[in-house]
């Protein structure tokens, strides 16, 4: 099959045609791995191809789930594939290869996806942006120069190329809505609790992190969470099951919500960008044109204390993830063997006590109250997923200045001594100023979702994001559904 052919069908368009005859599993492996083989060199999405064994697996016959056949990449962070090396975008990692499947990965394989290969990712999933020291950067297809967003930004850019319709993908702090936000794409964050995150772990990251995939289409998203969804043995969480197929919403009538939007930014004294902003006020004006009540509202929570609540769970869980190397490498980890920002991140983390963690930890509960207090009133959150467009490569990465300032402070362990300063206060918000708006859900743990309705005056992807309440995922896959026949983006491609 052409390309053409291949990239007109979505996840479950391609399995239809294979369990109709129409087209083989192997047909689909094979147009997959030709679109990666001409566009990968120039993205660098797709880090361990996995290519023979996908096509044997395609030969030999795949689960005849609702995804027969149709080629899936894992991101190289979350979810292990037994006997593939897992490197978590860091050196230190690139020779651990996991003993078993992560249930997840479990799943989707049982829906008959055929794993084509790992995608790229931060080191330790950290950043919004893509750009690990041990693969390089992944670069946006819509625009080479600029980024595809992270932590997912190798799942992101695959699927906006048109490698594979759908990717796994994961989200600690926006690591599925940024990459959607910035690659023109659905990235759908599920609940906490809602898909697993076993056999090894029991929480992700507090509960902050959870992972399902990004798509073209919203019925791939909605059908792939039907497939995935629910608790598996010693789940820290249960989640009562939706009312019907997540599929079935996709095409339900939502009905008419209430729906607050915001263009504050969330931190104090910061800005939005116009075309973020504009990207708001075109999607409740259309919002309205479909019969919703819409209305400009306050952010419905405490932005700065979001920002620190994340920060102490960010530094906290980078200083463990560091610790736990040594069970690898056999040794204490040293600066050398992990990115210069991920040892200070680390370092950061050891200079807070237990009872800081806890009280940051405590807050989490004060935002989830603000959101539940919201919801009493409107049914969905409105809010840019970024305040500003996809940045330029490198953009984000440390100044010279600032390479010697880490450099001296890993070298003499002096993260105590930054705290004390406050610049670990005024770099972290830097850090979180371009994406302040996709952290709070992590901590509520509802379900979000960033959807592509607006592209830049020069060509870049702007999603928005829509919030709704905890176990709330069928209300956002119904109004998704309706944006989609409104004003489809699938249609929609870079001219890579």
């Amino acid at each position: 099959m052409t390309f053409a052919e291949y990239d007109q069908l979505d996840g479950l368009a391609q399995a239809d045609l294979v369990r109709r005859g129409q087209l083989t599993a192997a047909d689909l492996c094979a147009a997959a791995v030709a679109r990666a083989e001409a566009v990968n060199p120039c993205i660098n999405a797709v880090v361990r191809p996995l290519y023979e064994a996908a096509e044997a697996r395609a030969a030999a016959g795949l689960p005849t789930g609702p995804f027969g056949g149709v080629p899936f990449l894992l991101k190289d962070f979350g979810a292990q594939y037994a006997g593939v090396p897992h490197s978590s975008g860091s050196r230190a990692l690139r020779g651990f290869v996991p003993a078993q499947d992560a249930e997840l990965v479990r799943r989707w394989q049982a829906a008959g996806l055929n794993v084509l290969g790992k995608t790229n990712t931060p080191e330790f999933a950290l950043m919004g942006v893509t750009e690990p020291a041990l693969f390089g950067p992944t670069r946006n297809p819509w625009n080479l120069d600029h980024t595809p967003g992270g932590s997912s930004g190798g799942a992101a850019a695959a699927v906006a190329a048109g490698i594979v319709p759908v990717a796994g993908a994961g989200d600690g702090g926006g690591s599925i809505r940024i990459p959607a936000a910035c690659c023109g794409l659905f990235g759908l964050k599920p609940s906490r609790g809602r898909n697993p995150t076993g056999p090894e772990q029991g929480e992700k990251w507090q509960g902050a992190a959870v992972e399902h995939v990004l798509s073209r289409s919203v019925r791939d998203s909605a059908a792939l969470l039907d497939a995935t969804a629910g608790p598996d043995a010693g789940a820290p969480y249960f989640l009562p099951g939706p009312a019907r197929l997540y599929l079935e919403e996709v095409s339900r009538e939502p009905g008419r919500l209430r729906i607050g939007f915001s263009l504050q930014h969330p931190l104090s004294g910061k800005t939005l960008h116009p075309e973020c902003a504009t990207a708001v006020r075109e999607a409740a004006a259309l919002l309205e044109s479909l019969g919703h009540h819409v209305e400009e509202i306050p952010l419905p929570f405490d932005g700065p204390a979001v920002a620190r609540a994340f920060l102490m769970l960010y530094f906290g869980e980078t200083g463990a993830s560091i610790a736990a190397l040594a069970q690898h490498l056999g040794r204490p980890a040293r600066p050398a063997d992990v990115e210069p920002t991920t040892w200070l991140l680390g370092l950061l983390g050891r200079t807070y006590s237990a009872a800081d963690f806890a009280a940051a930890r405590h807050s989490w509960n004060d935002c989830a109250r603000s959101l539940g207090r919201f919801h009493q009133t409107y049914d969905l959150l409105l809010t840019p997923t970024l305040a500003v467009p996809p940045v330029r490569i490198g953009e984000l990465q440390p100044k010279p200045t600032e390479q010697l300032l880490l450099k001296l402070v890993n070298t003499f362990g002096l993260g105590g001594l930054m705290r004390r300063s406050g610049l670990v206060e005024q770099l972290a918000e830097q850090s979180l100023e371009k994406t302040p708006y996709t952290q709070f859900v992590n901590l509520t743990g509802q379900p979000a979702m960033s959807v592509p309705l607006h592209w830049t005056t020069n060509g870049l992807p702007c999603g928005v994001q829509f919030v709704a309440p905890m176990g709330a995922e069928d209300v956002l896959f119904r109004v998704a559904g309706q944006l989609e026949q409104a004003q489809p983006w699938f249609g929609r491609r870079p001219a890579l």
